[in-house]
C-alpha cells in the first residue's frame, strides 16, 4: 500500500503521527538519502505504520509504536554525503540512536514517554549493547531491519551503508 494512501485511510494513525509528520524539521528528512534511493523520511514512515499496525494487532501500545517509529532515524545530519572521520564504534550505525532520541526531545517533547525513548535509544539493537526493554521496541527494532533489507539489492553499497566510504553516486 502506498504510503500516502494510508496516510489518509487511518485516521487514527494520522492523529497520532500528524505534529511529526507536518514539522518542517522532520519534513527535511525528504532530503536525507536512507537506503538506496529511499529518504530517512520515507524510511521512517514506512516503519512507523507497519509497527503501527504490528501494535494494534497484539494489542500493544501502538501509539507509542508510530510515534517511535517516526522518530527512530530522526539524526541531525545527512550522513552518506560525505566519509565519516569518527572512530568505527562512533560511527552513524552505532552513534545515530543517541542523536534521535536528543533531537525528538527537543522537537517534540510532548510526545516522549519510557516507551518511545527506549524505541528510539535501543532501535539499533544489537549493535547498541543494551537489548530494547518494552515490546513495542522490538518490534520497531524487527520491522526497521525489515523495511532496511533493501540494501542488499546493491552489495557493493554496504561499506558506505555503514559509514566507511564515502557516497560515490
Amino acid at each position: 500500500m502506498k504510503i500516502e494512501k494510508y496516510l489518509k485511510k487511518d485516521a487514527e494513525y494520522y492523529n497520532i503521527v500528524e505534529k511529526i509528520i507536518n514539522h518542517p524539521e522532520f519534513i527535511r528528512r525528504k532530503e536525507f538519502r536512507h537506503h538506496g534511493n529511499r529518504t530517512v523520511y520515507d524510511h521512517c514512515l514506512a516503519v512507523s505504520i507497519l509497527s503501527y499496525r504490528i501494535a494494534k494487532r497484539f494489542k500493544f501500545d501502538y501509539r507509542s509504536a508510530a510515534i517511535g517509529g517516526l522518530l527512530h532515524d530522526f539524526y541531525y545530519h545527512p550522513w552518506q554525503e560525505k566519509k565519516d572521520p569518527r572512530p568505527f564504534f562512533k560511527k552513524h550505525g552505532f552513534a545515530h540512536a543517541g542523536e534521535a532520541l536528543e533531537n525528538s526531545k527537543i522537537h517534540f517533547p510532548e510526545l516522549m514517554n519510557k516507551r518511545v525513548e527506549d524505541i528510539i535509544k535501543k532501535h539499533m539493537f544489537p549493535l547498541n549493547i543494551r537489548p530494547p526493554r518494552y515490546k513495542e521496541t522490538w518490534v520497531i527494532t524487527c520491522v526497521d531491519k525489515y523495511v532496511s533489507m533493501e540494501i542488499f539489492k546493491d552489495i557493493k553499497n554496504l561499506p558506505r551503508y555503514i559509514g566507511i566510504f564515502k557516497n560515490i553516486d
